[in-house]
């Protein structure tokens, strides 16, 4: 993920349970190419685009990932996670996975009042 401001988007993802198939279909309507990214004994994918920035992941609904709803996923800077989390439940939103970790960066799933999700990600 490039290194994005506080309240941009950073990054998006989509979690799904044929994502061979679907990365091949975005790379084919959309043009991107793809990178593995080793899960272990598997690969999710990073998605580049044609001047070989890094654009979208897409996912395997496996692991961290299970149970993701298959929609994109934006991940939304954030300068604080706690403090944006604290906010979320105060103004009825809900925390949906735990805080993880992804290199130094930290970010967390949550859903919206209208039940809109994303990610929150603080560099």
């Amino acid at each position: 993920m490039a290194a994005s401001k506080v309240g941009t988007m950073g990054w998006l993802d989509l979690t799904v349970d044929n994502a061979d198939e679907v990365k091949a279909f975005y790379q084919q309507v959309v043009g991107w190419t793809s990178a593995d990214v080793s899960m272990g004994e598997y690969n999710d994918y990073m998605m580049k685009a044609e001047n070989g920035n890094e654009t979208a992941g897409i996912c395997h609904n496996r692991d961290a990932n299970k149970g993701l709803p298959a929609k994109w996923l934006p991940y939304f800077i954030i300068a604080d996670i706690k403090s944006s989390l604290t906010s979320v439940t105060n103004l009825g939103g809900k925390q949906l996975s735990e805080i993880r970790s992804y290199g130094d960066s930290r970010f967390v799933i949550i859903k919206d009042p209208a039940g809109a999700v994303c990610a929150l990600y603080q560099e």
